[in-house]
């Protein structure tokens, strides 16, 4: 068999590689200057945190930057969103099997601790919820809150985010919408679509390093402080400030990869992507594997750069080792954080190919025909 001389990574789906150089070097440079005495431990003359919710306001659609929280991740902001939500006992959740095990677990601590009625919708063969379904369930079981994932992190069929808010906001639901694989890849309009919360990563399509992320939350939706403590302001309080964003955000902040991810927000914005160019690397490597004899997932419509594939006779786990070991390859396979989707899937398992902008057309060369040699 073949080896690539040189690393394909084909896994930014879980965390963006390469990023812009500028990325490492504002991360370092933060550490290498002296912390500042106000606040919590960042620089005195500089707030990142503020300059990074600016930027984030642009990217979601929302106009007041300081109903943006920051934290560590989206499973931060999903804990947040959930946990601080004010449930009643009984109520009900309407969600979708597509759904990450950073919204599945802690609804399944709600469900064992609020008595949450939690319904999850079925998606299709591609991973996307019919709209028809969840119009049906917002009007006929009236949920207290509404949620769903923007896009497949198994399959990356993206969700009409607009429709599917409009349909459960007119029911009387709150709506949260994970949008962890397409912040970044697109531009969201979560204020248009009278969305109440948005939970997002920085360490995907926003180019960030890991440990950076967080939770929009409109003016109309009050939160309880899922995690309390230190804010640097009112000290002499018992609680946490009300105001946001200080009171969803307890503890010191992680400062040198948010001005990493500020690095990279400034180096998106001056270099803009070009969707269609993106659009021919997916539709170019769906080709070249089904050519191959791989079964693929090829959603119709608006899609993230994510391809799931099963080479038949083969498992997943074999095929994504095979990938990394003899051909370079960085891939995952298995369920994805995603166990409830497969039970809608064609198949139990799968390899998943993530692109970036960074991607090349002989990188997607290259993993074609490590696939036709491995299918033989």
């Amino acid at each position: 068999m073949m080896k690539t001389d040189h690393l394909i990574y084909m896994n930014n789906a879980a965390t963006s590689w390469p990023k812009p150089n500028i990325v490492s070097q504002a991360v370092a440079d933060a550490l290498l200057q002296p912390p500042g005495s106000m606040h919590r431990g960042g620089l005195e003359s500089f707030d990142v945190f503020a300059e990074v919710r600016m930027y984030l306001a642009a990217l979601l659609g929302v106009s007041n930057p300081n109903q943006i929280a920051l934290g560590s991740n989206a499973t931060w902001g999903l804990n947040l969103a959930l946990m601080g939500f004010p449930f009643h006992s009984g109520d009900t959740v309407v969600t979708t099997k597509a759904e990450h095990n950073s919204v599945l677990r802690p609804l399944y601590e709600l469900k064992q601790t609020k008595d949450l009625q939690i319904i999850y919708l079925d998606t299709d063969e591609t991973g996307r919820v019919p709209l028809s379904a969840w119009v049906h369930a917002m009007q006929h079981v009236q949920p207290r809150l509404a949620f769903f994932t923007h896009a497949s992190n198994v399959t990356g069929a993206i969700h009409d985010a607009a429709v599917m808010t409009k349909a459960a906001k007119a029911a009387g639901a709150a709506v949260l919408i994970d949008a962890s694989q397409t912040m970044g890849w697109l531009d969201l309009d979560a204020e248009n679509w009278g969305a109440d919360m948005v939970a997002f990563t920085g360490h995907k399509y926003l180019l960030g390093p890991q440990g950076t992320g967080g939770l929009w939350v409109s003016k109309e939706m009050l939160l309880h402080p899922h995690l309390v403590g230190g804010t640097g302001i009112h000290s002499d309080s018992d609680t946490m400030p009300a105001d946001m964003p200080l009171h969803l955000e307890a503890g010191t902040g992680n400062e040198p990869s948010y001005h990493g991810l500020l690095a990279a927000l400034k180096w998106r914005k001056e270099n803009p992507m070009s969707m269609e160019s993106q659009m021919e690397k997916l539709v170019k490597l769906r080709t070249g594997l089904q050519n191959a004899g791989a079964r693929i997932i090829q959603p119709d419509g608006l899609c993230t750069p994510v391809l799931s594939f099963q080479i038949p006779g083969e498992t997943a786990a074999d095929v994504g080792f095979i990938l990394q070991e003899s051909y370079c390859i960085t891939c995952r396979s298995g369920i994805h954080c995603a166990p409830k989707i497969f039970s809608c899937l064609p198949f139990k398992e799968s390899v998943r190919l993530s692109l970036s902008r960074f991607t090349t057309l002989e990188e997607i060369d290259a993993v074609i025909a490590a696939v036709e040699d491995i299918i033989g």
